[in-house]
C-alpha cells in the first residue's frame, strides 16, 4: 500500500485528480448527545473555549481515545490527530514508555504535597540539556508558569511594567489578557470582562516586528519596565515567525535598559529541539517558561533563570509562588518517560525532516493549482494559511475573512479523517507517531480538502 501510495504523490502534485465534491458529514450523534449534556454543566458546554467549535462546522466532537497518531471519537470515528493535545503530545498519544513509568508510579500514590524523588530526577533531566536555565521550579500549568515569571521580573527588578507583543498569547492570568490600544505604545485594554483596567495599565502592548516601537516602549518607560515578554515562536495567533535579528534586537534592548527577557516557550520548549526558540534564535533568555510537553501531556508547567534570578523565589527570596500539585509524582514520571525519550540521538532531526517533507509537498500541491494558500512551517510545527503573503510576522497581516475558507476545510478534513485544531488560528503538529503511510494518507486528504475549497468561488 505505502508504494502504491508513494507513487501516486511522486513527481508532479497538480496531476493528483481534483475532488469535485464535498464529502458527506460523519456521523456525530454520539458527540452531539455528549455536547447536549455537558451544556447543563459547563458553560458552553465545555472547560476550554476552543473547544466549542465555534470557528467551524458542526458541534464538537467528544474524543473517546488516543494511539499513537490517532484518535476516536463517541462515535467511533478515527482520525489522524494533527492537533496533539494542543502540542505536547510530540510521542503521539498513549506512548507505552510514558504510560509504563506512570502507571509504576501511580502504584505508589498520586499526590503527596511533598518533595519526591522524581522531580529532581526530572529536573535533571531538564537541565543536562538546557544551557539557558540554572534552576527551575515546576507549576501545574503553562499559565501558571507565566505568571510566576512575570512575578519573578517584578520582584528582580523592583520595577512594574511588563512589554507584551499583540498577538502573543500567554495563558490567561489577569494580567496578560490585554490587547493592544489604537497607538504604537500603548497601555494595554483589557481583552476579557473581569479583568480590572488598573491591572492592565501595568501592560505595555507594541505591535510585533516593529523595532520602532520597542525603542519607543523604552525611551518612555525605561526605568519602569521589569521585563519584554514573547512567545519564543508566536503561535497561538497563527505562526508568526520573526526573523533571528529582530529577536536579538529585542535581547539587546532589554540588556541595555535593565530590563528581563522572558522568553514563553509553553509551545516551542522540547517542540523546536530541546533547548528550543532559544537555540533556534541563538538569544539567552533571563526567564524561560514551559508547559505541559515537559509532562507527557499531564497538567505541569515550569520556568526557570539563572541561580541569581530563582533566588529570588520564596522560600530562599521575597517572591511568593506555590503549588499543592507542583511537582506532583505522576506528572513527574510522564515527563521522565518523555524527556529520556526526547534526549535519544537523532529524535528532532528526523521528526523536523519528517515534518518538513509533509508540509513541502502541501506547499508543491497548492502553488502548482494556484491556490491562495501557504503553508507556514518550524520543525513539526505547522500553520494553513489562505494568503499569498511569504512572511506573515503579526497578527495585524492575518486576513479575518479568510477563515470562512479554514471553516470548509475543516469539515472536509474531518469527513476524510483528519483532525486539526477547531480554529483557523490554530497550529498543528507533526508526532514522533506519525509514520509515512498515515501522512501520505494525509497530505491526500488535505489536496482533496483544497480542492473543494477553491472549487467554492
Amino acid at each position: 500500500m505505502l508504494d502504491s501510495l508513494k507513487k501516486m504523490f511522486t513527481g508532479n502534485e497538480s496531476d493528483i485528480p481534483v475532488q469535485t465534491g464535498s464529502k458527506p458529514d460523519i456521523s456525530r450523534e454520539k458527540s452531539a448527545e455528549l455536547y447536549e449534556k455537558a451544556k447543563k454543566y459547563f458553560p458552553g458546554g465545555v472547560n476550554s473555549p476552543v473547544r466549542a467549535f465555534k470557528s467551524v462546522y458542526g458541534t464538537p466532537l467528544f474524543i473517546q481515545k488516543g494511539d499513537g497518531c490517532f484518535v476516536w471519537d463517541a462515535d467511533g470515528n478515527q482520525f489522524i490527530d494533527f492537533c496533539g493535545s494542543w502540542g505536547p503530545l510530540i510521542l503521539g498519544h498513549n506512548h507505552p514508555k510514558v504510560r509504563e513509568k506512570v502507571t509504576e508510579v501511580m502504584q505508589n500514590g498520586m499526590s503527596f504535597g511533598a518533595p519526591t524523588a522524581l522531580e529532581n530526577e526530572l529536573a535533571e533531566l531538564i537541565l543536562k540539556n538546557n544551557r539557558y536555565v540554572e534552576k527551575i521550579r515546576f507549576t501545574s500549568s503553562g499559565t501558571e508558569a507565566v505568571m510566576s515569571a512575570i512575578r519573578l521580573a517584578r520582584g528582580f527588578t523592583g520595577r512594574d511594567k511588563i512589554i507584551k507583543f499583540d498577538g502573543c498569547y500567554h495563558g490567561h492570568s489577569d494580567s496578560l489578557l490585554v490587547k493592544a490600544g489604537s497607538g504604537l505604545v500603548t497601555f494595554g485594554e483589557t481583552s476579557s470582562a473581569g479583568v480590572p483596567k488598573s491591572f492592565a495599565a501595568e501592560t505595555i502592548v507594541i505591535p510585533l516586528n516593529d523595532r520602532q516601537a520597542v525603542e519607543e516602549a523604552f525611551a518612555r518607560f525605561k526605568e519602569q519596565v521589569a521585563a519584554v515578554i514573547i512567545e519564543g515562536i508566536p503561535a497561538n495567533n497563527g505562526l508568526l515567525l520573526q526573523e533571528p535579528e529582530y529577536m536579538k534586537f529585542i535581547r539587546e534592548a532589554c540588556t541595555a535598559n535593565g530590563a528581563l527577557l522572558i522568553l514563553d516557550e509553553v509551545i516551542t520548549g522540547f517542540r523546536l529541539g530541546l533547548e528550543g526558540a532559544a537555540a533556534h534564535y541563538d538569544i539567552k533568555p533571563d526567564i524561560l517558561t514551559y508547559g505541559k510537553i515537559i509532562g507527557g501531556g499531564l497538567p505541569v508547567g515550569m520556568y526557570g533563570a539563572s541561580a541569581e534570578i530563582m533566588g529570588h523565589i520564596s522560600p530562599d527570596g521575597g517572591v511568593y509562588q506555590a503549588g499543592t500539585l507542583s511537582g506532583n509524582p505522576v506528572a513527574m514520571a510522564a515527563g521522565i518517560a518523555q524527556i529520556t525519550e526526547l534526549s535519544r540521538s537523532g529524535f528532532y532531526k528526523d521528526l523536523n525532516t519528517k515534518a518538513q517533507e509533509f508540509v513541502a509537498s502541501i506547499q508543491r500541491f497548492a502553488t502548482a493549482r494556484n491556490y491562495r494558500f501557504k503553508v507556514f512551517t518550524a520543525g513539526s510545527i505547522f500553520w494553513f494559511a489562505f494568503t499569498d503573503q511569504e512572511h506573515i510576522r503579526t497578527s495585524a497581516e492575518i486576513d479575518a475573512g479568510s477563515m470562512e475558507k479554514f471553516k470548509v476545510m475543516h469539515r472536509e478534513l474531518l469527513n476524510r479523517g483528519i483532525y486539526l485544531g477547531p480554529s483557523g488560528y490554530e497550529v498543528g503538529f507533526v508526532s514522533a507517531a506519525h509514520s509515512k503511510i498515515e501522512l501520505e494518507k494525509a497530505k491526500r486528504a488535505i489536496f482533496e480538502a483544497l480542492d473543494v475549497v477553491f472549487s467554492n468561488k
